[in-house]
């Protein structure tokens, strides 16, 4: 009787375990991180959202708002670059974003969609002259705080 209850016990702490991870695992996977305010471009706002593909590739979409163009910076630049910084410290350039006008509306969006099969932990935007730099040249203009913990 004894070990019975000590089976059903232990199976019970199994499936609590199990479930934990998988809702661990789940949560990573399809993460929606907000970029930190910005004090170069102060009304811009935006998010991250990070999910795997049936690939294991991540997909990287990059949603913004109140972005300025990149010609009215001091100094003026040519474009906006995003950059993720990988689980081994690597930076790496991810695309450039544009800013457009939503129909009827003044207010400037910018959106980008890249995946990649490095694991991000940390997103950011530069200002640059060339948007086919392989380091960051300028100023971060908007940045995400470290969002996987290893």
């Amino acid at each position: 009787m004894k070990a019975k209850r000590v089976i059903i016990h232990l199976k019970n702490i199994f499936m609590s375990f199990a479930v934990v991870m998988l809702i661990s695992s789940y949560s990573n996977c399809n993460a929606q991180i907000k970029f930190l305010n910005s004090s170069v471009v102060p009304a811009a706002r935006g998010s991250v959202k990070v999910r795997t593909d049936k690939y294991n590739n991540y997909v990287i979409k990059v949603d913004l708002e109140n972005l300025s163009e990149a010609g009215r910076l001091d100094p003026p630049k040519n474009t906006y670059v995003v950059w993720m910084v990988t689980e081994n410290n690597v930076t790496k350039n991810i695309g450039q974003i544009k800013t457009t006008k939503k129909f009827l509306s003044k207010k400037l969006s910018a959106s980008l969609e890249t995946k990649s099969s490095f694991r991000p932990v940390k997103i950011f935007i530069t200002a640059e002259y060339d948007p086919n730099l392989q380091f960051p040249d300028s100023v971060i203009v908007l940045t995400t705080e470290n969002f996987v913990q290893e």
